[in-house]
């Protein structure tokens, strides 16, 4: 069953890729979620450079995955507004706009990103 499940995930994942891409003023927000971790990066697809990364690595102090999804989302849009970025694109990668998603999504809009 889990590779069918990923399977699917990629097929999304190419189908919502065809569609969107980023570019120097309007870059791509890219989620990745683990098991145990969420990584996002803000991503220029013309120059195909990362401008921005954050991801819950790093911390230390125990917490349910969506609270630390929420602080990576606060994290990401605190970094882009560092470089500059005050609007994106949002590429939820094939998964749901559902829980760890939609939490970094929510966070980084609450932080003063656009999407």
């Amino acid at each position: 069953m889990t590779t069918k499940k990923i399977e699917r995930r990629i097929k999304i994942k190419y189908r919502v890729r065809n569609k969107i891409s980023g570019t120097a003023e309007r870059p791509r927000m890219s989620v990745f979620r683990s098991n145990k971790q969420i990584y996002v990066q803000i991503i220029d697809d013309l120059a195909g450079k990362t401008l921005a990364a954050a991801s819950s690595l790093g911390m230390t102090e125990f917490e349910n995955k969506k609270d630390q999804a929420a602080k990576v989302g606060a994290l990401i849009a605190q970094k882009a507004q560092e470089a500059g970025i005050t609007s994106v694109i949002f590429d939820r990668n094939g998964y749901l706009y559902h829980g760890r998603v939609k939490e970094v999504a929510d966070a980084a809009r609450n932080a003063g990103l656009k999407f």
